[in-house]
């Protein structure tokens, strides 16, 4: 009774409202899916995002990640912030984490910072209770998120899985608050309790923690994995306006593949025989199953009739886990990027993104024009013919979509992280700035005091600062940093000795 209830509310609150949609558009509008992936690394799938195969694409096997190249286009310089709550709510909202203040991950627990503590620096007064479309406390305000102007303007919006925009009770701890008219398994939560089913996702008397995915009590006791339970949720909730002949929009937010590492057993026993080690080869599970989910996603598409009109984009949050918790060297899992998750090195904000758009995007292209996080917002709406009235950090990237030879890096891509996440500091897990111009990189390590410089398009590991050989280009980069790390308000950590903020990154080149 209570699901049927559920399911009735959905039905007859959607489709309220509208939003202003740009001229000449079609009244066929496009269904759209986010087929979002957490801690994914660039190097985590045997599709290629560089310019060949890889040591690392080897140890996986993705074959609807390397299905759905062939069928759409590839970014091969695609950037997210360097950890997840940033990036997920410069999704939604089009703004960049230097502008939101949203610079690190939000707790389950309202108020609590996630800072690691450090006896020489304190992070800055962050929104460490995320986004919300209402004015709350620590939290940034946008009242318009993507998924609230995708309903009004007649969209069907599904959110299924990871959230993570907003501490408990917040407004951006509930999907539904934000526009979407179903949630399933989205909250406050940033990790699973547990992948099993058999042990209901971690919903289990006397040891059930904040982090039990809620939700999917059909699954309880059940021999089904996440991910499969995620999926198999998502394709039941597209029947509704499908059957009903309604455009969605469906957020498919894969707890996969963050931590716990634990073994998806329908695939371990290949990657065991192939020599992985057991927490690598189970990470190796991870990653099949949410292959596995994207290929049933496109089956559906296929089999309803509906591929032709569907865009399907699929993206990271961050870079890939390096720091501590996977098999092997410590920052070796995302090789040749430097470092991974939570760092401003390549390893921790280049991810994989894909979009299949038929009639649109020419099957099997590549593009080299960069792309980030903020940049999806204006994309979505543009596809779904929704006039902007607003300016956002984020510019739509549609028309790389149509004309993928067209390459225009010349504005600044930011990655601001004026916090600490880890015991670790090494790699730039702490207190770093980042920024992508044209074929440059700065790297801004606040605790040193020091700034780096890189020939990404020559040295894509990072391995050569060129900061003292070309002191012109640092001053230059060094400049428009600070131009834009002010132009968006950006907070910086205050020295304990002193109480005063760290440099301006020009402050150094003087």
């Amino acid at each position: 009774m209570k699901g049927y209830l559920k399911i009735l509310f959905f039905i007859c609150c959607w489709g309220t409202g509208k939003a202003q949609q740009s001229p000449g558009q079609t009244t066929q509008k496009p269904n759209i899916i986010l087929f979002l992936v957490d801690d994914m690394g660039w190097m985590d799938t045997s599709q290629p995002f560089g310019d060949s195969a890889m040591a690392l694409n080897h140890k996986f096997h993705t074959p609807n990640m390397e299905r759905m190249a062939k069928e759409g286009i590839l970014f091969h310089q695609a950037y997210a912030n360097s950890v997840c709550t940033p990036t997920r709510t410069s999704l939604i909202s089009g703004m960049s984490a230097a502008r939101t203040h949203i610079t690190n991950w939000t707790a389950i627990t309202p108020n609590e910072a996630t800072d690691f503590k450090d006896d020489q620096l304190t992070a800055p007064k962050w929104n460490i209770n995320g986004l919300s479309n209402i004015a709350e406390q620590n939290t940034y305000l946008c009242k318009k998120p993507l998924p609230q102007l995708l309903k009004e303007a007649g969209y069907f919006t599904i959110h299924v899985g990871k959230a993570h925009w907003g501490s408990l009770g917040s407004g951006g701890s509930d999907p539904m608050n934000l526009g979407f008219v179903v949630n399933i398994a989205g909250s406050s939560l940033g990790h699973p309790q547990s992948y099993y089913g058999e042990q209901n996702f971690g919903n289990m008397p006397g040891k059930t923690t904040f982090n039990a995915v809620p939700d999917l009590q059909r699954f309880y006791g059940k021999d089904t994995f996440l991910t499969e339970a995620l999926t198999q949720k998502a394709i039941a909730a597209m029947n509704f306006p499908v059957e009903n002949k309604k455009p969605f929009f469906l957020y498919l937010a894969h707890y996969a593949v963050h931590m716990p590492i634990q073994p998806d057993k329908r695939f371990i026993n290949k990657y065991l025989a192939a020599g992985l080690d057991p927490t690598e080869a189970a990470y190796a599970t991870l990653i099949e199953g949410m292959d596995k989910s994207l290929g049933d996603i496109m089956h559906y598409l296929k089999e309803k009739k509906i591929e032709k009109n569907t865009v399907v984009i699929f993206m990271s949050d961050n870079g890939g886990l390096a720091n501590a918790g996977r098999g092997g060297a410590r920052n070796t899992q995302n090789l040749p990027l430097r470092a991974g998750k939570g760092s401003p090195y390549e390893g921790g904000i280049r991810v994989p993104v894909m979009v299949r758009w038929p009639g649109v995007v020419q099957p099997g292209t590549r593009t080299n024009s960069y792309v980030s996080a903020e940049d999806f917002f204006p994309s979505v709406l543009e596809m779904a013919g929704i006039r902007l009235n607003t300016p956002v950090d984020g510019i739509s990237y549609i028309p790389v979509l149509k004309n993928p030879a067209m390459v225009k890096n010349d504005r600044p891509l930011l990655f601001h992280y004026p916090n600490r996440w880890t015991s670790n500091e090494d790699e730039g897990y702490a207190w770093s700035s980042g920024m992508r111009y044209g074929k440059w990189k700065l790297v801004y390590l606040m605790k040193q005091q020091k700034l780096e410089l890189y020939d990404i398009e020559k040295d894509l590991g990072e391995q050569h600062d060129l900061s003292k050989s070309d002191p012109q280009q640092l001053k230059e980069l060094a400049r428009l940093m600070t131009a834009e790390l002010k132009r968006k308000g950006a907070q910086m950590p205050v020295w304990k000795s002193s109480g005063i903020p760290v440099a301006w990154p020009d402050a150094l080149v003087k």
